[in-house]
């Protein structure tokens, strides 16, 4: 146990740059407290001393502003930054050297005494506020962009943004190291991207059959202009 405890407060030094020296990560991260109250009440909780591991959690819930039930199964090297809202259900599995930001809900969506909570997979980015509901699987080195709703599976090296959370382009593991969970990929912005670039096409093509046909048409200074705005937006 205690080799887990010296493990947890080096993933903060690891995981968060404004972390100064080793008294300071002990007392003025509730992240990292609520993860130790969670080890002692998930022990109690797999030996069936429910109601006692239960008021554990509750206690370490209005300490830290993180509420985990301690059914919950947690990895090595797992770091809460910042962590007030953080809320992780019963039967949620998270893997090792994960990073979970403020406003984190991994919640269920079943009234039903079974598995209703997510399975998130290794090297694990969750950003600030977002929401992954049910018994979906987060696949190793994903991000979740901040503020996103995740109701899907999401696969490997995969990145989800939006509401719901749509999957996007993959990424380096070196951009994972670094923590680059700001650049993002958008989905939306790239399916605008390529409509606007057929249309380009599009019209292309029709002006050279207007030209050989001898036809005239005047071209919609507006709607070009609207263009070029949505063009500028997306960029």
């Amino acid at each position: 146990m205690l080799k887990t405890f010296i493990e947890d407060i080096k993933t903060v030094f690891e995981k968060d740059p404004a972390a100064k020296n080793f008294l300071e990560v002990i007392i003025c991260y509730p992240g990292l407290h609520a993860l130790w109250f969670h080890r002692i009440a998930h022990y109690l909780y797999k030996n069936k001393f429910y109601t006692t591991a239960r008021l554990i959690s509750h206690f370490s819930r209005h300490f830290t502003g993180i509420e985990i039930h301690p059914g919950a199964k947690i990895g090595k090297k797992l770091f809460i930054d910042h962590g007030m809202g953080v809320v992780i259900g019963e039967t949620t599995e998270i893997g090792d050297n994960c990073l979970i930001y403020q406003g984190t809900v991994l919640g269920g969506t079943s009234l039903k005494k079974e598995k209703r909570h997510p399975a998130v997979g290794n090297n694990v980015v969750i950003g600030a506020g977002a929401i992954l509901l049910g018994p979906i699987k987060i696949g190793n080195n994903a991000r979740v962009g901040a503020g996103s709703v995740v109701v899907h599976d999401v696969p490997d090296n995969a990145s989800v943004i939006g509401v719901p959370g749509r999957v996007g382009l993959g990424f380096s593991q070196s951009e994972i190291d670094c923590l680059e969970h700001g650049r993002l990929p958008d989905p939306i912005s790239d399916g605008f991207k390529l409509l606007l670039k057929e249309i380009d096409k599009l019209e292309s093509r029709l002006k050279k059959i207007e030209e050989k046909c001898g036809i005239e048409t005047e071209t919609d200074k507006s709607l070009e202009e609207k263009k070029k705005e949505v063009e500028k937006e997306f960029e």
